[in-house]
């Protein structure tokens, strides 16, 4: 996003805050524990302007990428582009006040490094781009005060790493890929690892190797191949241009025989490849959901050697049950097993809402930020009315999400099981009354902020497609601030301010949208995820698989840009888009909409 910024004003200043000690985000220096790797091959987690180059970065195609290389490539981007010099590290953001005013504008309270300085900072236009991993969650135990060993988060396993080479026996607890991540971390290097799975919670994580199906297919370019994503109900996915086919898989009687004979086959394929049942304690990592309602969660196995090796062996050991309390280096489990431990890694998840305080107080619902419910909501952004009514059209036109799966009929949130404290009421584990409701899940859907079209977020939701997703979210969101996009997309400023809500004819010639239809398609689409993808995040934040070039076709289509990128119809069905495909979009956008390019 700030390369992009930059590109196009390059006269403008520009500042990046980070809290981090280094440049990277997840991929920050100070989070990289010895084997930590991409779940991505070379070629979909890169930028598509900067190639990760095999002599400069030592990886091949067909390879993952380690976190030390990760660093290094954010780093050299960072440096080609000319923005490193705008990273203000260390700097930690506490809180971001909204101005009043024509211009608007935040006023940013900014803890700087060394003494813990407070400074005030105006931003004239400001783009969050903190993600879904940077505030971990870790839960309180009970008795965790005379626990007497390391007790912390997956996110800080670096900082414990010095667990890895002297402990003897740890435990971990979580089923998601990270947490495998952390038990094979332990295991490969001998250390005995007790695997707490929460009996009430979603169970383990879907795994499978990067190629798949008896045609060892590369799953990453499975979930960019056009032809594939139909079998995904998507509310956005008429943006590929397709709706009749995808009406045939979806709302005929047919087609969704076919469409879950696709998921059944590919969730089926993971169980056979994993071998499951032939081993009493694999058997236990068997996903407790359907494949396919699950979302960004369906993850790889990216590890070195065998990882169910390590359980085989006895190294690893599986225990589905709940954490009830802790003793002196002891894990008490509501089974009634003690385990023994020298450490206890909690991979329990994140924060999903920014690492901030947003003011004036309450605007949090203007923003599309999750919050708490309020008394004496006079004018509320969504309408119990436009829920239902969102509801409504997902349910009529994916006949197939009125069937949720019941996961765990056991499950509770995290914060409700006995060992855990449920004293903090600003929990963010806690259910909030909405997800994540921004507009293209990026910008805020009321009024004030899309007249003044000073505030976005970029990368706050969760898929495979990062890589490729990156960029188009940058250009629209530049469209944005800089009041480029179409009517057809939102009402112009000019014309908000002006006292209109509605344009008849815009430059392109397209219809103009109003005011609540920008709002409704905003509740339809987070409405979407709640059914969508019950056995991820989707009730949370924006979290898919194969919904994710349609929203890619989605932002193109917004900006005017070429959506169908192939050089035939066949190749558009067949062949998965890549980075080569999107390769030229940033000059396509600056030609479009005569935009100066500083290269």
């Amino acid at each position: 996003m700030a390369k992009t910024h930059h590109q196009f004003h390059p006269t403008s200043t520009l500042a990046i805050f980070d809290k981090a000690s280094t440049i990277g985000g997840v991929w920050a220096q100070e989070r990289l524990y010895d084997g930590l790797r991409t779940n991505n091959l070379k070629g979909t987690y890169e930028y598509l302007d900067y190639p990760m180059d095999p002599q400069t970065f030592g990886v091949k195609p067909g390879e993952y990428m380690t976190g030390p290389v990760m660093h290094k490539y954010l780093t050299s981007y960072a440096e080609a582009f000319g923005i490193k010099d705008k990273v203000r590290l260390r700097h930690t953001v506490l809180e971001a006040e909204h101005q009043d005013g024509a211009e608007g504008g935040w006023v940013l309270t900014v803890e700087c490094p060394g003494g813990g300085e407070k400074k005030k900072v105006f931003a004239k236009k400001m783009v969050l781009a903190t993600g879904l991993t940077s505030e971990a969650f870790l839960p309180d135990f009970k008795g965790e005060e005379e626990f007497g060993a390391p007790l912390f988060h997956g996110k800080e396993l670096k900082k414990y790493e010095g667990t890895l080479e002297s402990a003897k026996v740890v435990t971990v607890l979580g089923g998601t890929k990270s947490a495998w991540d952390a038990v094979y971390a332990y295991a490969s290097k001998g250390v005995k690892v007790d695997w707490v799975i929460r009996e009430s919670g979603h169970g383990p994580a879907w795994m499978t190797p990067s190629f798949v199906t008896p045609f060892k297919l590369w799953l990453e370019a499975l979930v960019h191949t056009r032809i594939l994503t139909w079998f995904s109900p998507c509310i956005w996915g008429a943006a590929d241009g397709y709706s009749l086919i995808r009406r045939f898989w979806h709302g005929t009687a047919i087609g969704r025989a076919i469409t879950n004979a696709f998921w059944w086959a590919l969730g089926n394929d993971v169980k056979t490849i994993n071998k499951y049942s032939s081993h009493q304690e694999i058997k236990k990592l068997e996903p407790w959901a359907p494949a396919m309602f699950v979302a960004s969660s369906f993850s790889i196995l990216n590890f070195p050697t065998d990882f169910f090796d390590l359980i085989r062996n006895g190294t690893v050991s599986i225990h589905i049950a709940d954490i009830t309390k802790l003793s002196p280096k002891m894990v008490h489990l509501s089974n009634g097993s003690k385990l023994a431990t020298e450490a206890l890694c909690c991979v329990t998840g994140w924060k999903h809402v920014p690492p901030m305080k947003f003011l004036p107080g309450g605007i949090e619902k203007e923003l599309g930020l999750p919050h708490f419910p309020e008394g004496g909501d006079a004018e509320p952004l969504f309408t119990d009315e436009m829920v239902a009514r969102a509801d409504e059209e997902i349910l009529s036109k994916f006949p197939r999400l009125r069937n949720q799966p019941v996961i765990n009929r056991k499950y509770k949130p995290m914060t409700d099981t006995e060992g855990l404290s449920t004293s903090n009421e600003t929990n963010p584990q806690q259910p909030h009354r909405a997800p994540w409701t921004l507009y293209r899940f990026m910008v805020p859907p009321s009024p004030r902020f899309l007249v003044m079209r000073d505030t976005a977020f970029i990368g706050y939701f969760s898929s495979f497609s990062s890589g490729l997703s990156t960029y188009p979210q940058a250009l629209w969101i530049s469209a944005f601030l800089d009041d480029k996009l179409p009517p057809s997309v939102m009402p112009s400023r000019k014309a908000m301010l002006g006292g209109k809500t509605k344009l008849k004819e815009g430059k392109m010639g397209a219809k103009g949208k109003t005011m609540e239809e920008v709002r409704y398609e905003t509740v339809l689409q987070a409405r979407f995820g709640k059914w969508r993808y019950p056995a991820g995040h989707g009730h949370q934040f924006p979290d898919f698989v194969f919904d994710a070039l349609p929203y890619i076709d989605l932002m193109l289509g917004d900006l005017g840009l070429k959506v169908h990128r192939k050089r035939s119809w066949l190749a558009e069905m067949t062949e998965p888009y890549g980075l080569d495909d999107y390769k030229d979009i940033v000059s396509e956008y600056a030609e479009k909409y005569d935009t100066r390019m500083d290269d």
